[in-house]
């Protein structure tokens, strides 16, 4: 496995992997490594591509007063796991890198970004299309992996790919989770004992909301209402949201007619933490 940190190495590394027939994933990451990105790289492993997993804390997707300096790095750490999962390529850019000059050109995807986590962090889906789309032209994956857990994400990308062109295939892999139900996330390193205790509720109202859906309850408003109940009845978490939303596109029904995703955010103390479950009715 190689680390490098230049995208004119990238390109060589690539362009020199094509003319072996190879076909490329790309597994975006901000590092941090936990199960669920190893997830990702041994999925696309599997299709016997060669994987570049790409390691950047990107600034454009954090607002004035989110955790962008406090967010957790360790590449020496994250280079043994990637490499234990399979990973062949390591994209390590600096800012500077991936941004030499004031950055004028940023890629938005409307509608899907202006719900959820689009209202509570104005500007931050634009950061992320911004930076995958740049990815995307540098690596010229053939695929593309996306956690589940970031399901709002997955689907703007899903969308931008589309529209755009991208001869890419999207990928969305299921959420890797601790065994008491937690979704892993890099964020949980800052949660306290207590703090992380009281987050396993997160999971476990979205499971009793699907048994809910699949008892018959299909009134959206009792069903997060239920939830939002069992969150502050049993933790100390400050909900940031908790909707039902169409599965395929984000749209708000009133009645349950089709997939849903039922997705959530949640603060304990400064730590946001999201969790998502589809449901097929």
């Amino acid at each position: 496995m190689e680390i490098v940190e230049r995208i004119s190495e990238v390109r060589e590394i690539i362009a020199g992997q094509k003319e072996k027939g190879k076909r490329i994933a790309l597994v975006p990451t901000m590092g941090y490594l936990h199960q669920g990105h190893l997830t990702l790289a041994k999925q696309a492993k599997q299709k016997g591509t060669f994987v570049v997993m790409s390691i950047f804390v990107n600034p454009l997707q954090f607002g004035p007063n989110e955790d962008l300096s406090r967010y957790p790095r360790d590449l020496e750490h994250d280079a043994k796991l990637a490499q234990e999962a399979g990973v062949d390529l390591i994209f390590h850019p600096s800012v500077e890198e991936m941004y030499p000059q004031k950055n004028r050109t940023t890629v938005q995807v409307s509608e899907l970004g202006n719900a959820l986590c689009g209202l509570s962090r104005p500007g931050h889906f634009n950061g992320v299309t911004t930076v995958v789309s740049k990815l995307f032209h540098i690596v010229q994956p053939d695929y593309a992996y996306f956690g589940q857990k970031d399901y709002q994400q997955y689907l703007i990308v899903r969308q931008m790919v589309r529209d755009l062109n991208f001869s890419i295939e999207v990928i969305s892999v299921p959420i890797v989770r601790e065994e008491d139900g937690l979704a892993l996330s890099s964020r949980n390193v800052f949660l306290t004992p207590e703090q992380r205790q009281e987050a396993v509720v997160l999971s476990q109202c979205l499971a009793e909301a699907e048994t809910f859906i699949r008892q018959g309850e299909r009134n959206v408003e009792q069903i997060e209402e239920k939830i939002r109940q069992k969150i502050t009845g049993e933790s100390s978490g400050e909900i940031d949201y908790v909707e039902v939303r169409s599965a395929e596109n984000l749209e708000k029904p009133e009645v349950i007619t089709e997939p849903i995703v039922i997705a959530l955010a949640v603060k304990f103390g400064t730590t946001r933490l999201i969790d998502n479950r589809i449901v097929e009715v």
